[in-house]
């Protein structure tokens, strides 16, 4: 090797280094409410977001020991390019690449959720990944082995201490720093958000003004803005599916919450396929012509579906996709602060 190769090699460790060490350094400016959404509904007074606590959350969210065999990350699942969804799975897939029943929900906008998981079983977004941990099909391990792991890491204890006072890793802090990260996971810079808040010259299209007013018509009593989710839990008339998961009666054990499942948020659809509870629909195209002409009369089907469904043309459709695409939200997928360091 010559002196001319070895010296471009040292360059580029040297760009390399400086990259990740800046990368490190993104400004934190902790959790701020965007000026158009309503108060958040997550209780910041008992976990307020640090500079120390998130970025130890996000090493969390992205460390493989919070499974058994050290394979699975919650990143493995929640993809940020994905707007942390697993892009291109029907159902989650976990450890062993066993397969789960539901589609991985995107982590996107969790402080205005009161509740999380497709059936809305888990109230309280610091206990939530109680539930992918202990998942058989999941990360199959326990939380008293994963705190094991993380007090017996050469980084972790420190992490702790800086960010909570302590080197003893406790359930709660452990959870808390999952949550801080998560709960930065905003979405709130699509074009839809621009115009709403008049930034710039900012404007819809004829087909993308034409299409809002069809989503505020047709879509709205369940797609409020502008979370476009009124985290509700509604049966959509897809049907019971391959495995006749009952929804959110498995939460309730209330027999008119069979089938019901929570209304997702309309906000990134370019990059969370496949769709519904089950990722039965690849396409947005046959989202909307479900609605439109499959609706089943399945048991609790939704009033507002109880006459057909949702009627569109197929202008309407494309008037409707046109605005749907304005709801992307580019930086939140691309955004440094949030990605694996």
């Amino acid at each position: 090797m010559n002196r001319k190769t070895v010296s471009v090699m040292l360059a580029l460790i040297v760009l390399i280094f400086a990259c990740s060490k800046a990368d490190m350094n993104l400004p934190f400016s902790g959790f701020i409410n965007p000026a158009h959404f309503p108060q958040p509904v997550y209780k910041f007074a008992n976990n307020p977001v640090t500079k120390d606590g998130f970025e130890l959350g996000r090493r969390l969210f992205y460390e493989p020991r919070l499974s058994r065999d050290n394979s699975i990350s919650c990143g493995s699942c929640h993809i940020q390019s994905s707007a942390f969804t697993q892009h291109g799975h029907d159902v989650s897939h976990g450890i062993d690449d066993r397969l789960g029943r539901r589609n991985s929900p995107p982590i996107m906008n969790l402080a205005w959720m009161p509740n999380y998981m497709w059936d809305g079983g888990i109230f309280d977004l610091d206990l939530q990944p109680i539930n992918p941990i202990t998942a058989h099909e999941e990360m199959d391990e326990s939380v008293a082995n994963v705190i094991s792991k993380l007090q017996d890491h050469p980084d972790y204890p420190a992490l702790f201490k800086k960010a909570y006072g302590s080197e003893t890793i406790t359930t709660a802090t452990f959870m808390k720093s999952l949550s801080q990260f998560m709960l930065m996971c905003i979405s709130s810079n699509s074009k839809y958000d621009s115009v709403i808040q008049k930034l710039g010259n900012t404007q819809f299209t004829d087909e993308e003004a034409a299409g809002y007013k069809l989503v505020q018509q047709k879509c709205g009593s369940c797609h409020a803005e502008p979370l476009f989710t009124d985290n509700s839990f509604r049966n959509n008339g897809i049907g019971t599916g391959l495995n006749d998961d009952p929804g959110r009666y498995e939460a309730t054990l209330n027999e008119t919450d069979r089938y019901k499942f929570k209304v997702p948020s309309l906000r990134n659809l370019a990059y969370t396929a496949p769709y519904m509870h089950d990722g039965r629909y690849y396409r947005l195209d046959a989202v909307l012509a479900h609605y439109n002409s499959t609706v089943q009369h399945t048991p609790n089907l939704d009033p507002v579906l109880i006459n057909g469904g949702i009627p569109m043309t197929a202008q309407e459709q494309q008037q409707i996709l046109a605005f749907l695409n304005t709801l992307n939200d580019k930086n939140f997928i691309s955004d440094k602060l949030l990605s694996e360091q």
